[in-house]
């Protein structure tokens, strides 16, 4: 896991890239990437898009440069426990990543995946900012991210898979709602991906009742959309009245 003073050293002066959902799109995570920015990437790096194996070896090269983190979603989970020998449901998307990283074109990064995925944070504070996969939980404020490949905790499961109603809607994808949102704290933001609620292409922005704000940042890469990213400004412990305008590509 991040040493959060370390990482805080590490961003000074540097300003943040917030960068959504990658799903395997690696020519535009390659954008996204050539930035002298800290790079906090939100998780699901893989599946869908056509080169998943590509966007880990990126993102680990990120890491060992010290340029940035990801932060575990879903499917980067679940490419996890796929590859530690879980039991799970292997659906295309996964099967299609698997294929990806089997191919001997892709064998330096095998070695490589299973430490990535376990020393990932599931969710990461930075003064009045957060970053997660899906949703937050006014109990990660306080709770030290946990390894996301143990056992799915109340707080990983918001982490990961965001709140859920227990229905599944017509596309097949579990019914989702947003009550979390006012409960983000006054002038607190999180930066959030997974949910794809943007109707224009462009990161979607909503205000909770408690005066907090969530970010939306995934649109689409990989699954017929776009990558989306932020650049936040260099005071790292601070955040503006609103986000700054997004980057897509």
């Amino acid at each position: 896991m991040y040493d959060q003073r370390n990482l805080q050293h590490r961003i000074a002066g540097r300003g943040i890239r917030v960068v959504g959902d990658v799903h395997g799109d690696l020519d535009a995570f390659r954008h996204a990437a050539a930035t002298d920015r800290f790079i906090i990437q939100l998780g699901d790096l893989v599946d869908y898009g056509p080169d998943s194996a590509g966007a880990l070896r990126l993102m680990a090269r990120i890491i060992q440069e010290q340029r940035g983190l990801f932060l575990l979603g879903n499917h980067d989970r679940k490419l996890g426990r796929a590859l530690m020998g879980r039991k799970l449901r292997r659906d295309p998307p996964l099967e299609a990543t698997l294929e990806q990283i089997n191919d001997s074109r892709n064998a330096d990064i095998r070695d490589l995946l299973i430490p990535l995925l376990t020393d990932a944070p599931t969710w990461l504070r930075l003064g009045r900012r957060m970053f997660v996969h899906a949703a937050f939980h006014t109990g990660m404020l306080e709770e030290t991210s946990p390894s996301g490949l143990d056992n799915v905790s109340s707080l990983l499961s918001r982490a990961l898979f965001g709140e859920v109603t227990g229905k599944t809607q017509p596309d097949g994808y579990p019914e989702r709602r947003l009550n979390w949102v006012d409960h983000i704290p006054m002038g607190h933001t999180v930066y959030c991906g997974h949910d794809r609620r943007s109707t224009d292409g462009r990161p979607w922005i909503k205000h909770g009742r408690s005066g907090g704000t969530a970010v939306f940042v995934d649109t689409g890469a990989g699954k017929g959309g776009h990558l989306a990213w932020i650049d936040l400004p260099e005071e790292s412990m601070e955040i503006p009245d609103y986000p700054p305008p997004p980057s897509f590509y």
